[in-house]
């Protein structure tokens, strides 16, 4: 009895060696599935640039504004190292500056509300874990105000029984990872179109890398990925490779990807061919 006991005792201090931390769980969904490195880390072209990672990247030159992705490293004069803990949940969640002013668009906040208590205290203790780098970006030039709605679905954060159906878990990190804010192109009013287009593709991202357009990855067999087995996805998630072997252009942050584990590409596979077909 006392054998199994040790045993038993044993497996249980092994596990809680082995538990994820908050900053390992934000690193891992900053690092892989929300891709935050790939707005906000200067570009080479196309590579990031190393050592400089977070301190602010792309410049995104639209009709609408024209911004420079922010230091979002702890630096106290040109990172967010001023901001308290609920600053940063309110520029993540609601995509309001602490001076109250409004995050352009791009940045995806409109799908962040969906996330967990502990996964939105866990990318707080991450970015806070960063080293402080100073980097000052130009000053955002609003030139009109554009609407802020949230991605239907997203409104209200999730609660850890969701992930624990395979569907739900592939919709939170799809969303997460504002998948469908580049693969759904914009409507007459200027947003993306997730009532009639979810996941229809054909938005025009220029950059570094030249220009790339958002494909379909709706169900379609013939214009999205329907015919694609679930290995042939996850490849283009992963290596940025399509079904016939071509290679994809960034934004498409595959590297990022690749760090994902086979439960969540798992997930966000199943979730995906349940996007409605799309012509």
């Amino acid at each position: 009895m006392i054998r199994y006991l040790t045993i038993g005792l044993l497996a249980l201090i092994s596990t809680a060696a082995m538990a994820e931390t908050p900053v390992e769980r934000g690193g891992y969904l900053v690092n892989s599935i929300m891709t935050c490195g790939n707005c906000h880390t200067p570009k080479g072209p196309p590579a990031a640039v190393a050592g400089k990672e977070f301190s602010g990247g792309l410049t995104f030159d639209e009709p609408p504004f024209k911004v420079t992705a922010s230091n979002i490293t702890p630096d106290k004069e040109t990172g967010i190292g001023g901001w308290s803990d609920a600053d940063i949940k309110k520029a993540i969640v609601l995509g309001v500056r602490p001076n109250g002013v409004r995050l352009a668009e791009v940045m995806p906040s409109s799908f962040y509300p969906i996330l967990t208590e502990g996964d939105l205290n866990a990318i707080v203790a991450y970015l806070r874990s960063l080293k402080p780098l100073k980097n000052m970006v130009p000053d955002p030039v609003y030139k009109i105000a554009l609407p802020h709605h949230v991605f239907p679905g997203a409104e209200n954060p999730y609660k850890p029984a969701d992930m624990k159906n395979k569907l739900k878990k592939g919709f939170y990190l799809v969303t997460i990872g504002h998948c469908l804010e580049c693969h759904t192109p914009f409507d007459a009013g200027g947003g993306p179109d997730f009532k009639n287009a979810l996941g229809k593709g054909g938005r025009e991202f220029p950059g570094p890398w030249g220009k790339s357009v958002s494909r379909n990855i709706t169900s379609s067999k013939t214009a999205g990925i329907g015919a694609w087995t679930d290995a042939e996805i996850k490849r283009a998630i992963t290596q940025g490779k399509r079904k016939d072997g071509t290679p994809l252009k960034p934004p498409m942050g595959y590297g990022l990807y690749a760090k994902m584990t086979n439960a969540d590409l798992d997930a966000v596979v199943a979730y995906i061919r349940t996007l409605r077909a799309k012509e």
